[in-house]
């Protein structure tokens, strides 16, 4: 792709993103034909919002996928029921997935020397529950592409931070079984990581910055997987959502 296309491509979805609207498919030259040209799309669409990097989603690649897209800091909220959490809904509804968020107060400098497992560990100050929030800048038909997904940075429209739990247990907490509660629906669910481990991918996405001249920032947020999918919420009513051992949050969520 040529950097005009790039560029191209980048003004639609970060209108897109702007205005919660959705449109087809990036098409002809403006459409990505490798992951590299994805990351150059999801690059250039961070450089035309007016808005830092506030954490990162994140998965192991698999195959020639790679699994990283940026969390804006003003789509970062906290969980509190009298204070509606703002979204994009679609058909009326809220999609969010059930994380764990791991966050860096003091970030995680670039440096020669590759990072070793328990120092990416030491430098995790905090984790709370989370909801990713999501959300596709596409229409729902034709289903985009990994790499139109990938370019669109992987369906994320924000992440809700909840309560913060014990470090040590979220670290080993491979499997969690959840149970939703929203007005007379309740659910269980067994929830599974899906890298199981849920450090595996944070492992991963820090070496994946390296690569690329970027380090973890000081108070950048990271989440490695749903432990249940996608999860469809009402709007307007609070629900909860208990994780295992771990705790619960508690959230309501409102139209942008």
């Amino acid at each position: 792709m040529t950097p005009s296309d790039i560029h191209g491509a980048a003004i639609t979805l970060a209108a897109r993103r702007l205005s919660g609207s959705q449109g087809p498919l990036l098409a002809d030259a403006q459409a990505p034909q490798t992951p590299a040209d994805a990351l150059a799309i999801q690059q250039a669409v961070s450089g035309l919002l007016n808005d830092a990097i506030g954490g990162w989603k994140c998965g192991l690649p698999d195959g020639d996928k790679t699994v990283a897209a940026p969390i804006y800091a003003t789509s970062i909220h906290s969980s509190h029921p009298a204070a509606p959490c703002p979204v994009w809904l679609r058909d009326g509804a809220v999609r969010v997935e059930p994380e764990l968020a791991f966050v860096f107060d003091g970030g995680l400098p670039l440096r020669a020397e590759p990072y070793t497992a328990a120092e990416i560990c030491a430098a995790i100050t905090r984790v709370h529950l989370a909801l990713e929030l999501i959300d596709s800048r596409y229409q729902p038909l034709p289903k985009p592409s990994f790499l139109q997904s990938l370019a669109d940075g992987l369906v994320n429209q924000g992440l809700l931070l909840g309560p913060q739990v014990d470090r040590d247990a979220a670290f080993a907490a491979n499997v969690l079984a959840l149970v939703l509660n929203q007005g007379e629906r309740e659910e269980s669910l067994a929830g599974v990581h899906p890298a199981g481990d849920p450090l595996a991918p944070l492992y991963w996405l820090q070496g994946f910055l390296a690569a690329r001249g970027e380090a973890i920032l000081p108070g950048q947020v990271v989440i490695t997987g749903s432990y249940a999918g996608v999860l469809t919420l009402a709007p307007d009513s609070e629900a909860s959502l208990r994780y295992g051992e771990l705790g619960q949050l508690s959230a309501c969520f409102s139209a942008r």
